[in-house]
């Protein structure tokens, strides 16, 4: 090779593959490797030991590879193996090896034919081989056997591709010589992976075994199923050979002897067989080492860079310190305490995307979800009137009233007053449930100290619970100090005179600018499948009407519904939908679409359907009230017949009720987040703020709350492990680019560049050169002061032929040290010259330089 230290490559890898199996995990490093891949039975075991020249894997009948074996093949005057997992011990014998290679797969994959994909590592040393890595992967199997898992095949196969997609590793595809090419599993995978074969080493086994009559020679002159790396013919042991333990050197001897005297193979036989295959593996992987090798160092580098600010921290860490634990007590209690009040107030670092959290969510509940549960209290009409024409009556007793009693009015309000204590509590519960949810995400951080995560969100948990309580008691004061005093001199408040003379038309619905757009987004439409089935549309809710279209447009209109007389349903979702589901109906029991009594929409999510719902109170839609006491039917009807007087005064104190409860609304729609703001959440604030690390250091010994987690002491060894991994591995690659640098080859210089460079340098020539005759005798020319060179002209070389026979002419003296001679380039011949015609040129001098120039040493390489 051109560049001192190539031969060094090789075992490079082998130690960046030993850095980082040592840490458990290869890094997410492609190194460059060869993997070997075949069917059962094809002969891949009985190859990597021919390489060795000891019996040293396991065999038997079905799978017996169950677990990748990388075997690091290196040239050594002594012969042993080495584990990775046994460091320190040398075998000798190889049948220890074959038995710690199964007592090792049998300790992650059992006894029950199981496979495992986490690799064995055995280093093989020997004079008799050269540097060279393979992994022998598990032979493909189509059909579970015995106890076998019954995806075996895909198992086996998906390991493969964890090896064999990476762009940096070369693929051993090994068949046996008797089976249809085609049909081989090897080269099927192979080509899956790498259509163009740029990656793909064929090897052919038992080609002794073949039918009399039959044979691979064009298979092997790469004719039949073209590879761009070709293919390479072994004959391995036979059954009876093995168990006959019969000698591999013979068994080398007689691969050699069959190749030689094959009729179909001895025109090939240089370039078959076990030592070649080993030879031209060794080549093909320096050189494939050689190109990735700069990548390999890039990635190496940008993975070093990243782990350098988490491994900072871990440098001098020392677990016992308590100095260390009472700084990292103090930075987790003020991270947990930033983070916190970065979730409740928002922040622009790291928002999330996909999903509400945190002060939105709270948000939602105070502006969506409490509004809506307040509207859906909206109190029935037909009832409303009933209950106020009974306290009426019992206020007038057995006298029959001339003016409408204000005792009345007072009774009414206090009774809706009352009902909204529920829609309140319900709203304190929702945000202490979004506030758990809340602890638990910013406690995530603390995950290194599990006693200190649960510590803490037991302290802020129970803290929170003890303002739930607090904030609850508020609410209530605030239901009750509305109870105690009804204030009618409002400025808001219609009073008595305005009552009187506003009519049920004038009060039905409170709504907003008429042509003013609430809501636009997508909704589907729930339609049977025998009706067209269901479909999504872009919905535009206005303050009067719902309209659909076919997309966000708006240019192409489906159907416009007014909101008169609409109210909201809850819809139970469907046993195979993911949606959640509403629907909207018409009061007056009309159809609403097409012959529908009303209409299902569906959104993704619930958060969705709830604010659908907020949408549509504001434009006046109503959700429908609960059945539950629909007991109308035993109600006397005494009590719906009513005197003229009475109706006006159930009239009356119906208007002054609505406007004093809208009111009363409205303030505690105000209120509510107020206090829920005040009484429990800037208060979780300030509390982890000020006391949390006063209730953690009293909560117990600062020791134990700040032990690691089993989790993290393992992170951190396995991350300042990779970290040193990185740096040894960019040590070494430092250490072999700085031997691996070009330099001119000594003589003698080898001429098949010529095939290479259809246009070498130039070189000076005189100009009075001519062509002599072909026939001319070589005598002529001068003495010739050496042996003459091989004669191979490349047919790739465009310039004209150079005659045979003047060729042997040059030539220099290899044995006294002199430069052996390159035929001169054929001269630039005039048009009148018949092409063909070697130039006229001076006899060469015993001591004329060669063509080839120091400057331009990527020729040599």
């Amino acid at each position: 090779m051109g560049n001192r230290g190539m031969e060094d490559l090789i075992p490079l890898i082998n130690k960046l593959q030993d850095a980082f199996s040592s840490i458990g995990q290869s890094c997410n490093l492609d190194l460059p490797q060869i993997a070997v891949v075949g069917g059962q039975s094809a002969g891949k075991s009985s190859v990597l030991e021919n390489f060795v020249g000891r019996d040293f894997l396991p065999r038997g009948s079905g799978i017996v590879t169950r677990r990748p074996l990388i075997l690091q093949l290196v040239n050594s005057k002594a012969e042993y193996a080495e584990f990775l997992h046994c460091k320190g011990r040398k075998f000798v014998d190889f049948e220890e090896v074959r038995q710690e290679i199964e007592a090792e797969t049998e300790r992650l994959t059992g006894s029950n034919k199981g496979i495992s994909p986490i690799p064995i590592n055995l280093r093989v040393y020997s004079p008799n081989v050269l540097n060279l890595t393979l992994i022998d992967l598990p032979g493909m199997t189509k059909v579970a056997v015995g106890d076998q898992p019954l995806d075996i095949e895909h198992q086996i196969r998906d390991m493969l591709l964890q090896f064999i997609t990476k762009e940096s590793c070369l693929i051993l595809a090994v068949t046996p010589a008797n089976t249809d090419l085609a049909n081989s599993d090897a080269l099927k995978i192979a080509k899956e992976v790498d259509p163009q074969g740029m990656r793909t080493i064929g090897v052919i086994t038992k080609l002794d075994l073949m039918d009399e009559g039959t044979d691979a020679q064009d298979i092997l002159e790469n004719k039949l199923l073209p590879l761009r790396r070709g293919y390479i013919g072994v004959v391995n042991r036979s059954q009876k050979d093995i168990d006959g333990k019969k000698d591999i050197r013979a068994a080398l001897a007689a691969e050699r002897k069959f190749f030689l005297s094959h009729p179909a193979y001895r025109h090939i036989a240089e370039r078959m067989g076990t030592p070649h295959l080993q030879k031209t593996l060794n080549q093909q992987l320096t050189n494939h080492i050689r190109d990735t090798l700069p990548g390999l160092r890039s990635k190496l580098q940008s993975q070093q860079l990243s782990l350098e600010k988490e491994v900072e921290e871990f440098k001098n860490f020392r677990p016992d310190d308590p100095a260390r634990k009472t700084k990292a007590l103090l930075q987790m209690v003020q991270q947990f305490g930033v983070d916190f009040e970065k979730c409740i107030e928002g922040s622009g670092d790291q928002v999330d995307t996909s999903n509400l959290s945190g002060g939105a969510k709270i948000n939602r509940i105070f502006h969506e979800r409490f509004p809506f549960e307040l509207v859906k209290m909206e109190f029935d009409e037909k009832e409303l009137r009933k209950e106020i024409s009974y306290a009426i009556k019992n206020i007038h007793g057995v006298r029959t009233g001339l003016f409408t009693p204000d005792m009345a009015f007072e009774a009414i309000v206090k009774k809706q007053i009352i009902k909204l204590k529920d829609p309140c509590l319900k709203c304190v519960d929702l945000v202490v449930t979004e506030l758990v949810v809340l602890i638990r995400k910013c406690t995530e951080k603390l995950n290194s100290y599990p006693r200190l995560r649960e510590e803490t969100e037991r302290i802020v948990t129970t803290y929170i619970r003890e303002r739930d309580s607090k904030t609850k008691d508020q609410v209530l004061l605030l239901i009750d100090i509305e109870l105690s005093y009804i204030n009618t001199n409002h400025e808001d408040f219609i009073g008595f005179a305005n009552a009187q003379q506003r009519t049920a038309a004038n009060i039905t619905k409170k709504r907003v600018m008429p042509n003013q757009v609430i809501r636009r987004g997508w909704l589907t439409i729930n339609i049977s499948i025998m009706k067209g089935g269901s479909k999504d549309y872009w919905f535009v809710l206005t303050a009067e009407s719902l309209s659909w279209y076919k997309d966000e447009e708006e240019k192409e209109k489906k159907y416009m519904l007014p909101l008169d007389n609409l109210k909201l349903r809850d819809v139970e979702k469907g046993f195979m939908s993911s949606k959640h589901v509403f629907a909207i109906f018409n009061t007056e029991q009309r159809n609403v679409y097409k012959d529908l009594r009303q209409v299902e929409l569906a959104c993704d999510t619930q958060e969705d359907v709830d604010s659908w719902k907020a949408s549509f109170l504001r434009a006046g839609v109503y959700p429908e009230k609960d059945q539950s006491e629909n007991e109308n039917a035993m109600v006397p009807s005494d009590t719906v017949s009513m005197d003229p007087q009475l109706e006006r005064q159930v009239e009356t104190i119906r208007n002054l009720v609505d406007s004093y409860i809208g009111i009363v609304n409205k303030s505690i729609r105000d209120l509510m987040p107020k206090t829920i703001m005040h009484l429990m959440i800037n208060n979780a604030k300030d509390f982890i703020h000020s006391e949390l690390l006063a209730y953690l250091y009293s909560a117990g010994d600062q020791g134990s709350l700040m032990e690691e987690s089993a989790e993290q002491a393992q992170r951190r060894d396995e991350m300042l492990r990779m970290y040193h991994a990185l740096k040894e591995a960019l040590l070494i690659i430092g250490d072999i680019s700085t031997t691996t640098i070009s330099t001119p080859v000594p003589p003698p210089v080898d001429d098949t560049w010529i095939a290479k460079d259809p246009s070498p340098p130039p070189v000076a020539r005189p100009a009075s050169a001519t062509a002599p005759p072909p026939s001319r005798p070589p005598a002529a020319r001068g003495p010739t002061p050496g042996p003459p060179p091989p004669l191979n002209p490349s047919p790739a070389f465009g310039a004209p032929p150079v005659p045979s026979r003047p060729q042997t002419a040059y030539g220099g003296d290899v044995s006294s040290g002199g430069v052996p001679l390159i035929p001169s380039r054929p001269a630039r011949v005039p048009p009148s010259l018949p092409p063909g015609i070697p130039s006229r040129r001076p006899p060469a001098a015993p001591n004329r330089p060669t063509i080839i120039r120091p400057s331009e040493p990527s020729l040599l390489d």
